[in-house]
C-alpha cells in the first residue's frame, strides 16, 4: 500500500491510499481519482516528505487502543448517502435498456413506442445526438464506490 498527497485543480488537498504506485497511475488515467471535496478528478500528486521509521526511532507500542480517523466528515458522509439513495432510487424505478438506450429513448421521443422510464448506456455521440433531436436525457450520479 502506498499513502500519496494529492491536490485538485480548485486547490483542495488530501490523501488516499492506493495498492501500488501503478494502481495510482491506471485510476488516475481513468479519470477515477477525485476530490472529496468538490468531486473534481483533475487530481496531482502533491508534495509530500515519506515517514521513514528506523530501529531506534520506532515508536514504542502502546497499551492504548487505537483511535479512529475519519476519512470523511458528516457533511461528505451525507452527500455520499443521497448519491447511493438516488442511484437506488433510480435503478427500483427504471428498466435497464443496455445498449439499446439510445435507440429506444428516440422511439419513445417519436410516439413509436409506449412511454416508460428507463435507464442504459449511450456513446457520447449518441447523447449528443439525442440532445440535439430535443430527447431529455441525463447521466446516472457516480457511485461513491465506483470512484474508488
Amino acid at each position: 500500500m502506498i499513502k500519496y498527497a494529492l491536490a485538485c485543480d480548485h486547490g483542495h488537498e488530501f490523501e488516499s491510499w492506493f495498492p501500488s504506485a501503478a494502481a495510482y497511475d491506471a485510476q488516475a488515467r481513468r479519470g477515477l481519482v477525485a476530490c472529496p471535496e468538490c468531486g473534481s478528478n483533475r487530481v496531482a500528486k502533491a508534495i509530500m516528505a515519506p515517514a521513514v521509521v528506523g530501529a531506534a526511532r520506532a515508536p514504542a507500542a502502546s497499551a492504548e487502543a487505537p483511535t479512529e480517523v475519519a476519512l470523511l466528515d458528516q457533511k461528505q458522509r451525507a452527500l455520499r448517502d443521497a448519491v447511493r439513495a438516488l442511484r437506488r432510487e433510480i435503478e427500483t424505478n427504471t428498466a435497464d435498456v443496455g445498449t439499446k438506450f439510445a435507440e429506444l429513448a428516440r422511439s419513445m421521443h417519436a410516439g413509436e413506442t409506449p412511454e416508460r422510464a428507463i435507464r442504459g448506456q449511450a456513446t457520447g455521440a449518441e447523447v449528443e445526438a439525442l440532445l440535439e433531436e430535443g430527447v431529455g436525457v441525463l447521466p446516472m450520479p457516480t457511485a461513491p464506490d465506483e470512484l474508488n
